[in-house]
């Protein structure tokens, strides 16, 4: 498995190929339907994200000294949203983590443009949960 710049470098490939953005929406669509459901246990008050709009749960655990998450979405664009995440940041240290500023994936992935202020706010607070994750996991 590669780097986070690797994975994101080869998310910003994908994005390039495709035309135009309702293209790139229905990829995003795609990439929705490979994500595994959270069964209802984890789909809890704690588990929750913050800062969204839509309904978005991040599970988080460590083992090997990497942090892997799970997430699931009640918009379908969104859970689309957090498979990106997931494939960028899932399997990682807590350093690769924390080495990455969110606004840069936004403006590598092309994402400015296509996603209006409430969905940027929304992939922000998750990057946002993402990196506490790896923070609570350096110092616990």
């Amino acid at each position: 498995m590669g780097g986070i710049d690797q994975a994101i470098q080869e998310l910003s490939e994908e994005f390039a190929l495709l035309p135009d953005w309702e293209e790139r929406i229905a990829y995003v669509l795609d990439l929705a339907r490979t994500l595994a459901p959270l069964a209802e246990s984890e789909r809890t008050e704690e588990t929750r994200v913050r800062g969204c709009v839509s309904r978005v749960w991040l599970v988080s655990e460590q083992r090997d000294g990497k942090l892997h998450f799970r997430g699931d979405s009640d918009a379908h664009i969104v859970r689309g949203e957090v498979a990106m995440l997931l494939r960028i940041f899932s399997g990682r240290t807590a350093e690769e983590i924390l080495s990455v500023d969110p606004r840069a994936v936004f403006e590598q992935l092309g994402l400015k443009e296509a996603l209006t202020a409430q969905r940027s706010n929304g992939l922000f607070a998750m990057m946002n949960r993402i990196q506490a994750e790896a923070r609570a996991a350096q110092s616990g």
